[in-house]
């Protein structure tokens, strides 16, 4: 370390020497210095410090869009907010159709005959004519009068209604049979009643009849309608029933 240093004060005293060296001959003819006066190269400095921070420069150009990143968990429900003004109120809707509640006013018909006294087996007893207001309701229909069979034995006849001469099919036929075990020798008469409700027959005029026949199964008999009494076919139209 002592080395260095004294190579760096021999350096710096060297062109000293030389110009001392020049001074004392300065009455002789002036020559051109030394060799030994000529400089050389001195040494690197410190690292000065760094310098202020330059101005801010302009704003690039927007970067490309990145990439969606994954969904976040949902959020709290916020609060219900307070209850806003009523609306302007709208225009009347169109009319609806017709309810099934109770009708207007009732529309019904009772045709009735006094000692009807027919003998048929077979064949269309009555009928009493109806005018139906609506397509979308039911008819009630009842037959209250005086049947009976006779002169046979396990035998049976069937009373029923037509509606412009066919049976109620919605939802059955509105029937009523009378059947005879032992009867060879019986010829009761007796008021019986039969009624039911039919769908699905169109508006306008409904002709609705009373029938005798023969039962689906046992011998059939005499049959005997209305007799020494008042027979009666009463028809009433009605809302159709509940489902």
């Amino acid at each position: 370390m002592l080395t260095i240093q004294f190579a760096h004060v021999a350096v710096i005293l060297l062109p000293c020497f030389c110009l001392i060296y020049a001074a004392g001959n300065s009455n002789e003819k002036q020559k051109s210095p030394p060799s030994c006066c000529g400089g050389i190269p001195g040494m690197q400095g410190f690292p000065g410090r760094d310098g202020r921070d330059g101005r801010e420069g302009p704003k690039g150009d927007p970067g490309s869009p990145g990439k969606t990143g994954p969904r976040g968990p949902a959020g709290v429900n916020g609060k219900d907010g307070a209850k806003g003004e009523p609306g302007v109120r709208g225009p009347p809707g169109p009319k609806g159709e017709r309810g099934q509640g109770l009708m207007p006013f009732k529309n019904w018909k009772e045709c009735a005959w006094k000692d009807l006294n027919d003998d048929k087996d077979s064949g269309l007893i009555k009928d009493c004519v109806f005018t139906k207001n609506f397509s979308d309701t039911a008819l009630h229909v009842a037959w209250t009068g005086a049947l009976r069979i006779y002169k046979c034995t396990a035998c049976c006849k069937r009373w029923y209604f037509s509606f412009n001469g066919a049976e109620c099919s919605a939802p059955l036929p509105i029937d009523g049979i009378v059947y005879m075990w032992q009867g060879n020798t019986q010829n009761i008469h007796r008021v019986r009643h039969i009624e039911g409700h039919c769908n699905n027959i169109h508006k306008g005029t409904v002709r609705v009849g009373f029938w005798v026949g023969n039962c689906r199964d046992g011998s059939p008999g005499n049959a005997y309608t209305g007799w020494q009494s008042v027979s009666r076919i009463f028809i009433e139209e009605v809302p159709k029933s509940q489902a």
